[in-house]
């Protein structure tokens, strides 16, 4: 079974879906939409994705403060999460992504991306793989020490 991570924003959402054994995350695409609360056709491809990757868990970007409180994009991204689960009927984890896009920009600096129209066509598919590289390393830290039966 397979993971998949989520990059959640007000237009776009990165998508990243880790192999057949948990051990790596590759991106997949970016869905754009014209509006904010325009989520059917989202919602719809990710569960399309979820199906055709064998998909068990969904790891979503949670964007908390920097001081760990919970703000606005954070609560939309619950919001997205509920849906998720309303429409998939799998697990959402929420995954503590905080700098998450500043990392993504700069791998893209280091890759020799400058060009904004450039980078913008990735950074969200690769701040997906971030943030799911992040959960699934955690879980191997979880079994190397010993806590694998531990939620997330």
């Amino acid at each position: 079974m397979r993971v998949l991570g989520l990059d959640y924003g007000s237009k776009t959402v990165g998508v990243a879906v880790s192999d057949e054994l948990g051990i790596t995350a590759q991106g997949l695409m970016t869905f754009t939409r014209a509006k904010e609360n325009a989520l059917r056709k989202t919602l719809a491809g990710i569960e399309s994705i979820c199906e055709e990757y064998s998909v068990d868990t969904i790891v979503l970007g949670y964007p908390k403060n920097m001081d760990n409180s919970v703000g606005e994009q954070a609560k939309k991204a619950e919001e997205f999460a509920g849906m998720l689960t309303s429409r998939t009927g799998l697990k959402v984890v929420l995954w503590d992504e905080r700098l998450t896009s500043l990392q993504a920009k700069r791998v893209l600096k280091e890759a020799d991306i400058h060009d904004r129209r450039e980078q913008k066509k990735v950074i969200d598919k690769l701040s997906a793989v971030l943030i799911l590289q992040s959960y699934i390393d955690s879980l191997g830290l979880k079994r190397d020490i010993g806590l694998e039966d531990q939620d997330a």
